[in-house]
């Protein structure tokens, strides 16, 4: 394989997203001040395409959205699922789980508003939840200090099955009635 194909590759890896031909050769124009032809590069990309299908590899190269991005083959699916459920699945602490709950029904929110709630320092628990992706920072207050403010993201949701902040149980829903006599028992 030619170096250029070895570049392409490399740019197909790191792109969080499917690259597009156009970026490609952007990239090589700044970096190599080279100017490659769209067909130079598709040609390449279809050498790529061709020596990933070899079963010695256990993921492609496929055209997606308009670029280029490596997605595991088919037969690897199912062992990457479970691997993905488990990393996802991880348990949340009990702190992480009081501070998520806070951020998602106070946001947007600010680290000190969270800790008056709580009552304890919440930097660690932040840090877990922001790696986790399960919040982001949305800006920074206008209060003294311009503190980072806190929301709730997408994955979120995902993790949580609801498609929006109104899916989230009520207050109420947790409160027990006041007006009942003993205590709740199944039957």
């Amino acid at each position: 394989m030619n170096s250029l194909e070895s570049k392409i590759e490399s740019l197909i890896f790191c792109s969080p997203k499917p690259i597009k031909t156009g970026d490609i050769i952007k990239t090589f124009s700044e970096s190599e001040k080279t100017n490659f032809s769209e067909k130079t590069i598709i040609d390449g990309i279809k050498k790529l395409i061709n020596k990933f299908k070899d079963d010695n590899f256990s993921f492609q190269i496929i055209e997606s959205g308009g670029g280029y991005q490596f997605l595991t083959k088919k037969d690897y699916s199912q062992l990457n699922e479970i691997f993905l459920k488990q990393q996802s699945k991880r348990r949340l602490s009990i702190s992480a789980l009081e501070t998520l709950s806070i951020i998602a029904y106070k946001q947007p929110i600010t680290k000190s508003e969270i800790e008056k709630i709580r009552g304890v320092n919440c930097d660690y628990t932040i840090q877990k939840l922001l790696d986790k992706h399960l919040i982001k920072i949305d800006g920074k207050s206008d209060k003294v200090g311009r503190p980072l403010i806190y929301s709730t993201s997408e994955k979120f949701m995902d993790y949580f099955g609801i498609n929006s902040l109104e899916q989230l149980p009520t207050i109420k829903d947790f409160q027990k009635e006041e007006n009942s006599i003993g205590d709740e028992k199944e039957i």
